[in-house]
C-alpha cells in the first residue's frame, strides 16, 4: 500500500457512525498536528461539528478546508458531507445513550470490584471498536488468502507472538499447515522458502516492529500472499502487507499497558479469521476439528483405573 493510497478513500462504504470514535483513535497517532485537531474536535463534539460547514470546521481547529476534506478522507468519508453525516448519527446514539462515557483509568489504589469493572468495559470498547472499524472487504480477502494456502507462516514478538501461536493452533485443528514463529532469525529463514500459493502473517500493535517487518518483507519478496494485523495501518508494515487487518487502539494507562489492550482486538481478529477460514473449507474443516476433539477426549475425562 502506498502512502497517497492510505491518506485517500478507498472507494468502500463509508464507516458507520459509531466506528468514528475508533477511527480517530487508531489514525489520530500518524496524523499531522493540524489533521490532529479536526480528528479530536469532530471525536469530542460530534453534535457541534456536524452543525458546521467546512469553512466553519477549518476556523474552529485553527486548519484549512483542506486539511479538514483530507482527514475526513483519511477517516474513511468520500468527502467532508458524508463526515457531517456520520457525526450527526453519532450524536445521536450518544443522546439516545448508547455511547457510555469513558470510565476512570484504573487507580493503585482501586479496590479489586472496581478494578474488574474498569477492565471489563474497556474490554468491551475495544472489541466494539475493532468491530466497527475493521474492514470486512480486506478480511474476506484474507480468509480467502489463508484457506487456499499450501502454508501459513505467523509472526509475532512479546504480547503478539502468543496470539500468533493462538491462530497457528486454530488454524493446525482444522488440518491447515501452519506455523508461528517468535525467533526472529527462524522467522525470517523460513519465510524465504516461501512461494506463491503461501500465506504470511504478521501481527503488531505498533506496525513498526523490525522484528516482524522483517519475514513479512521477505515473504512478500518471495511472493507469499501477506497480511497485517495492526492497530497501525499506515505504519512500516503494511508496505509489505497485500492485506491490512486494523485493531482498535485503545486506552493505555500506567498499569494497563499496550501489550493488555491490544492483545483483545488482535484476538478478535484471530477468530474472525479462524471462522473466517473454517466455513471456506467447512468439508475438510469439520472432520479434522472433531478428530482432535477425540484424540484429547481421553485427557478431559481419564478413565478410573
Amino acid at each position: 500500500m502506498t502512502n497517497d493510497v492510505k491518506e485517500s478513500f478507498s472507494g468502500g462504504a463509508p464507516p458507520a457512525p459509531a466506528a468514528l470514535a475508533a477511527k480517530v483513535r487508531t489514525l489520530a497517532p500518524s496524523m499531522t498536528r493540524s489533521m490532529q485537531r479536526v480528528a479530536e474536535a469532530v471525536a469530542g463534539d460530534p453534535a457541534g461539528c456536524a452543525a458546521l460547514t467546512v469553512t466553519g470546521l477549518a476556523e474552529l481547529t485553527g486548519t484549512s478546508e483542506a486539511t479538514v476534506v483530507r482527514t475526513a478522507r483519511l477517516l474513511g468519508y468520500p468527502g467532508y458531507r458524508d463526515l457531517r453525516l456520520a457525526l450527526a448519527g453519532l450524536a445521536a446514539q450518544q443522546q439516545s445513550g448508547r455511547a457510555p462515557a469513558v470510565t476512570a483509568d484504573i487507580a493503585v489504589d482501586d479496590p479489586i470490584a472496581d478494578v474488574v469493572a474498569k477492565l471489563a468495559y474497556d474490554e468491551q470498547q475495544t472489541l466494539a471498536d475493532t468491530a466497527a472499524a475493521l474492514d470486512t472487504v480486506q478480511l474476506g480477502a484474507a480468509v480467502g488468502a489463508l484457506a487456499a494456502a499450501r502454508r501459513i507462516d505467523i509472526y509475532g514478538v512479546g504480547a503478539s507472538s502468543l496470539v500468533g501461536q493462538d491462530l497457528a493452533q486454530k488454524l493446525l485443528r482444522i488440518g491447515l499447515i501452519a506455523h508461528a514463529h517468535t525467533d526472529p532469525h527462524l522467522a525470517v529463514t523460513n519465510a524465504v522458502q516461501l512461494r506463491s500459493g503461501d500465506a504470511a502473517v504478521a501481527i503488531t500493535h505498533s506496525g513498526s516492529t523490525g522484528d516482524v517487518i522483517e519475514p513479512l518483507r521477505v515473504a512478500f519478496d518471495h511472493g507469499a500472499t501477506t497480511i497485517a494485523i495492526t492497530g497501525r495501518p499506515d505504519g512500516p508494515i503494511s508496505q509489505y502487507a497485500d492485506h491490512v487487518l486494523t485493531t482498535s487502539t485503545a486506552r493505555e494507562s500506567e498499569l494497563r499497558p499496550a501489550a493488555m489492550s491490544s492483545r483483545t482486538s488482535q484476538l478478535l481478529v484471530v477468530d474472525c479469521l479462524f471462522i473466517g477460514v473454517a466455513q471456506r473449507t467447512y468439508e475438510t474443516a469439520a472432520p479434522a476439528l472433531a478428530a482432535s476433539y477425540e484424540a484429547l477426549a481421553h485427557r478431559h475425562n481419564p478413565r478410573t483405573r
